[in-house]
Parts: C-alpha cells; sequence; structure tokens
C-alpha cells in the first residue's frame, strides 16, 4: 500500500465499528468505544482467560484498554516526587528535551525514566515497577521475557493537543520511508510492541488525557498517513478522551491513532509515565561489533568506484536503525529519529573523511548513546 492510495472514508468505515461488552465479561464498561476493566476483577480472573481476553481486546477489539486502579495512589505519588526532582534539576541544569511529536518545552519530559527512577530510589522502582496489571497486559500481547522503557510525559498548561499518529517503530519514519517497508512488515509491527501509560494525577477532560481513535488499529493504511491534513483533521475531530484518576493505566496496540490533549487549565501539570514494553524476539541471534566492522571496511569503502556496492556493503555491516539510544545525548535530528550508525558512514563517505576522522565520529556516537 502507498500513501497515495490512502483514503479518508476508508478510515471512517473501519472505525465506525462498535465495542460490543458482551464480547468482553471481564470488562465493567465500554465509554466512547473504549473498554475499561477493574484491576480487582483482572486479579481475581483465572490468568490465562483475562490474557486471551486482554488480546483479543487489543488486536481485535478497540485497541485500547483502560485498567481502573492498575496502581496504589500512593506508590505513584512517591514516584512523582522523584520525577519532579528529575525535572527540576534538568531545568536547573539547563537541560532542553525534545519530544517526538510535540513543539520543544510545551512538556517536561524525562527520557529513560525507568532506569532514572530506580538509580534515584531503588526501594520506589521496585514497589511501582513490580505491577501485577502491567505484567498481564504485557504478557498478553507480548508474551514473556519482554522489555520495559519508560517516559515520563508533563504536559504543562496551555501545552497545545499533539496530531494524532500511531507510534513506534514504523510510526517514528517519514511516509518516504514506510513505504519502503512491505505490507505484512505493516501488519508486523504493531505486535513488537505495547503502549502503555500511568496517570500520576487526576486527569479531568480539560487538562488533556489521551486522544484516541479506537479500531484505528485495524486500518491497513495507519502508517502512511502521517503529515496528510485530511486525515489530520478527521483524527482530531473523532478522536475520543476519558478522564483517568490517579493509578489509573491505559494499554494500547501502538497502531491505534492516538496523542496527547491539549491542556486547557491554568494550573495542571499533567504528569503521566508512558511506558512501551518491547518483544524479546525483536533481536538478532549473534553479538555483532558493528563499530569494529565498519572502522575494518572504511578504507574500501572509500576506494570502491560502485555506489550500489558501497551502499549494500554498508547495509550489511552497519547499524541501519537509530534505536534504542539516549534521547537525552542523542535527540532527533530534522525528524522523528537521530542519526543512524550507516547514515553516519554514508555522510563521513560523502565529504570523503579519513579512517581516524570516522573513527572519531563513531567513538562520539557510542558515547551519547550511552545511558550515564
Amino acid at each position: 500500500m502507498r500513501a497515495a492510495d490512502c483514503r479518508v472514508e476508508d478510515l471512517a468505515a473501519v472505525v465506525a465499528e462498535q465495542t460490543d461488552i458482551g464480547d468482553y465479561p471481564l470488562a465493567r464498561e465500554v465509554v466512547h468505544n473504549v473498554l475499561v476493566y477493574d484491576a480487582a476483577d483482572l486479579f481475581d480472573a483465572d490468568r490465562g482467560v483475562a490474557r486471551a481476553e486482554l488480546a483479543r481486546a487489543l488486536r481485535e477489539g478497540p485497541g485500547v484498554v483502560i485498567v481502573r486502579g492498575a496502581m496504589r495512589p500512593a506508590v505513584v505519588d512517591r514516584a512523582s516526587a522523584v520525577f519532579r526532582d528529575i525535572i527540576a534539576e534538568q531545568n536547573a541544569a539547563g537541560q532542553a528535551v525534545g519530544d517526538h511529536f510535540a513543539k520543544p518545552g510545551a512538556n517536561d519530559r524525562i527520557w529513560n525514566s525507568l532506569e532514572k527512577l530506580a538509580v534515584a530510589a531503588p526501594d520506589v522502582f521496585v514497589n511501582y515497577h513490580g505491577n501485577a496489571i502491567i505484567d498481564l497486559v504485557s504478557t498478553a500481547w507480548l508474551g514473556p521475557a519482554y522489555q520495559l522503557t519508560a517516559q515520563v510525559n508533563v504536559v504543562n498548561p496551555g501545552g497545545a493537543a499533539q496530531v494524532p499518529h500511531r507510534d513506534y517503530h514504523l510510526g517514528f519514519m517519514v511516509p518516504e520511508q514506510i513505504e519502503r517497508y512491505p505490507d505484512h512488515v505493516h501488519a508486523l509491527s504493531p505486535v513488537l510492541t505495547l503502549q502503555a501509560a500511568v496517570a500520576h494525577d487526576d486527569t479531568p477532560l480539560e487538562s488533556g488525557p489521551t486522544m484516541l481513535l479506537p479500531h484505528s488499529q485495524k486500518y491497513p493504511g495507519g502508517y502512511l498517513i502521517a503529515g496528510r491534513e485530511d486525515f489530520a483533521e478527521f483524527t482530531t475531530a473523532n478522536c475520543v478522551q476519558i478522564p483517568f484518576a490517579k493509578g489509573d493505566a491505559i494499554f494500547f496496540n501502538p497502531a491505534l491513532i492516538h496523542g496527547a490533549g491539549a491542556n486547557h487549565t491554568a494550573d495542571v501539570r499533567r504528569m503521566v509515565n508512558l511506558l512501551q514494553v518491547s518483544s524479546a524476539f525483536g533481536r538478532a541471534m549473534e553479538s555483532v561489533d558493528r563499530e569494529r566492522m565498519v572502522l575494518a571496511i572504511y578504507e574500501e569503502l572509500l576506494a570502491e568506484t560502485d555506489d550500489e556496492v558501497v551502499d549494500l556493503a554498508l547495509r550489511a555491516a552497519a547499524e541501519g536503525y537509530a534505536f534504542p539510544t539516549n534521547l537525552d545525548r542523542d535527540p532527533p535530528v530534522g525528524g522523528l529519529a537521530p542519526e543512524s550508525q550507516a547514515d553516519l558512514v554514508r555522510r563521513a563517505l560523502r565529504e570523503r573523511w579519513s579512517r581516524d576522522e570516522i573513527a572519531a565520529a563513531l567513538a562520539q556516537r557510542a558515547t551519547k548513546r550511552r545511558t550515564h
């Protein structure tokens, strides 16, 4: 499928589907087409039955579930205090934290809040992340051995809404890049990650809870509509919002079209901890030192006159994907993602850098990607 083939009418037909609570026996209610569960009901249910229902809701159902009372407010408050201290330290240091889908400065961000919380307050980390609901939904979607990452997002008073979008992986590319991936990869990408968020404050509608377009994960061309004004107008007009209480959690298929809402309040700094859970299977079988490989072949690449041979050899040797990285030190450059290792080497080849110059640049890049 190509971006030119995408029509708003097709997306509208997909999201017209209504969620039937009768199909989801463990759910308490359906609100604006979104399934709402109570944590106590999920605790009491057979784990296998609960996992199957949650997976079906994320895949074939609305693509999004809310779990009321997923985390005790006292546990949330302790983590919030640590996060506020981290944000204060960032601001005092003059650290500008970028954002993938919002203007810099509109939000307060903590990249890698997972590791930063563990280092700053190990006891808080254990109580916060030792959470059975997060594990239940993560296992339901990804199976065991998943990997967790997290980023705190604070939408400040007056913060504008995001343009509704899909998330990582394909959601962090422009349409020209996305079109290079075959249709079956568009279908595969959503089952490699799970998106979630824990509300750190009560979140009334005026403070801008997440905008959601239920069932939109089933639209085949959803990754290709980025930047299209007609789709932006439709999704913004048709997204729904549901208030949250402190400790509630939302989980959604990464292909669900969504975005942070506008904070219309004068004094509410809406904090959520965004969780991204990744499949254990998104990795190669062998460990490979790609920096060592690139340096070994760099002078051969410089001498090679066939550009296609250079590009194909570089694809085999260098890391062509920008993530994972440290987004504090290695922020997106001119887009949604930082420069990949392969892109850096391509730039070096165009500019005819020496081997010493590319070695220094690769070492600097590796340093930026470390978390400490």
